[in-house]
């Protein structure tokens, strides 16, 4: 099977003409006029990032999604291939309803007519990992039942494996490659892909994204119902709502299209800076709007989370470039390791000037913040900037939140909705009342170890303790002294076989 699918997919790159991201490589490029040659049949009339678009689409579900990640890479591909990539849609056709309900029964242990009052045999929305049908439970709560597509965990584990040999390949062939590490970017795209084979992991993300934004005035998270929850299916409280692309609809329905955009932002970032756990998959199609305003957030299979201090480091570089400090920018940079710690600060400095301070002062609509990525990974690749693959999933989200403002407000400004939210953080962050929270934290710690503190120093002082520890120091500086001593003797013997050996070879 896995010779078959590498035939298929090197049968598809030739097809479409993407040898030519290989061999024009200069260790290949003899090639180029024998392969020419041989596929002279071949028409490569359209540009080559919509025939690279198309051959993700014939690969299958797993090179789309990969291609929906490699699109927000734009340190990785060159301008025109992360906008055709980003084009990628995951339309899939369903499966058959009688496969899903024998998942369900060898899951849940029971048909769905017997654990629902009604079940919709066709499926509302069809994706390449899951398929969602409609169900009532017994006590008439509306419920959407999320089922595995079968047979899909051999494929990804094939096509993740032949993915990896194609990132040890970039690494290799490209200049590039080591800086930045496309074998770690598959590695995330691997794990990520993991998370969402396993239903009982989303349902668990649901379920904290849920607590996090309980009886919050901005976002809805359905409720996950344990009990119908297993590794290949999942069941969550039925959600209506407007897809959010819907915009005539939306305001046909009289929602306040401003007001929708600024709580995007916020919840961008209150997800980011204040839960470092946030949703990571934010296409138009997982969002909706609710009929009071709020989002309705749908398919939890992707969440990112960052660190303590990646998101300290985030909001310095955020708060320093909406006050235009780019020195700070810049320094930020070169204290988290993002940049080598020999480069000239003021040279980093002049760069990013060059490229944020056109930028400000003006609305969303006449800003594209992928164009200001693209200048910033020009600008890394000058100075070596390390690629972080932990910040590659806010990087998509980020652009996610960029696309719905542009679609509910043109005109909002990103800068002005955010800046607040940031400054406040920041000062819950280092100010009193982060001294106030650290206490609270460790007040347990404390409490255990204080009072057994004198004895601890009573005992390190006490003259026969300090006798035994150093009696005990002196022995193992014994062991050690011998060790070295046969060390020496078994380097020595080696030395002297060598010795006779070469003569015996002369």
């Amino acid at each position: 099977m896995f010779l078959l699918r590498l035939f298929k997919i090197i049968r598809i790159v030739f097809a479409f003409g993407l040898d030519e991201f290989i061999l024009g490589h200069e260790r290949v490029r003899g090639l180029e006029r024998l392969v020419k040659l041989v596929l002279f049949w071949r028409s490569l009339d359209a540009p080559r990032a919509v025939r690279l678009r198309r051959a993700m689409e014939k690969l299958g579900p797993i090179f789309v999604k990969f291609g929906q990640v490699l699109s927000t890479r734009r340190d990785l591909l060159p301008a025109d291939l992360a906008d055709e990539l980003a084009r990628l849609q995951d339309r899939v056709p369903p499966f058959d309803s009688d496969l899903a309900a024998q998942i369900i029964q060898q899951s849940l242990g029971k048909m769905p007519e017997q654990l629902f009052r009604r079940f919709d045999t066709k499926p509302v929305a069809s994706a390449s990992v899951a398929q969602v049908h409609y169900a009532e439970m017994h006590d008439g709560r509306r419920v959407a039942v999320k089922v595995l597509r079968p047979g899909i965990r051999p494929i990804i584990e094939q096509d993740l494996a032949l993915l990896g040999v194609m990132a040890w390949l970039v690494e290799k062939l490209f200049a590039d490659g080591k800086r930045l590490k496309p074998r770690e970017v598959v590695a995330e795209f691997d794990r990520y892909l993991h998370d969402e084979l396993d239903l009982q992991r989303e349902a668990a993300n649901a379920s904290q994204l849920r607590r996090n934004f309980l009886n919050s005035p901005m976002l809805l998270v359905p409720e996950v119902f344990w009990d119908y929850s297993s590794r290949d299916v999942m069941v969550l409280e039925w959600m209506d709502g407007t897809p959010i692309s819907q915009i005539d609809k939306l305001r046909a329905d009289g929602i306040d299209l401003k007001k929708l955009s600024r709580f995007g932002v916020e919840i961008f970032f209150t997800q980011v800076f204040r839960d470092g756990f946030f949703h990571a998959d934010m296409h138009p199609g997982n969002i909706f709007v609710a009929a009071d305003n709020r989002y309705i957030a749908l398919d939890f299979g992707i969440v990112g989370s960052l660190a303590d201090e990646d998101r300290r480091y985030l909001a310095i570089n955020f708060l320093a470039f909406f006050q235009r400090d780019y020195k700070r920018v810049a320094t930020a940079h070169i204290e988290s390791g993002w940049v080598p710690k020999e480069t000239r600060v003021a040279d980093l400095e002049a760069a990013i000037r060059t490229v944020c301070e056109p930028i400000f002062d003006r609305p969303i609509s006449e800003i594209s913040l992928g164009q200001i990525l693209l200048r910033l990974f020009e600008t890394s690749r000058r100075f070596n900037v390390e690629i972080q693959p932990q910040l590659v999933l806010l990087q998509k989200t980020l652009l996610n939140i960029e696309g719905l403002g542009r679609q509910l407000d043109p005109e909002l400004d990103l800068w002005q909705t955010a800046m607040p939210f940031l400054e406040r953080w920041m000062n819950e962050q280092v100010g009193w009342r982060a001294l106030l929270r650290q206490i609270k934290r460790e007040a347990p710690y404390w409490a255990e170890t204080l009072p057994a503190l004198p004895r601890a120093i009573a005992t390190l002082a006490d003259p026969v303790r300090q006798d035994r520890l150093l009696e005990a120091s002196e022995r193992l500086a014994q062991v050690q002294r011998q060790r070295n001593e046969w060390l020496a003797v078994i380097a020595g013997l080696l030395t002297a076989l060598l010795i006779v050996l070469a003569f015996v070879l002369r």
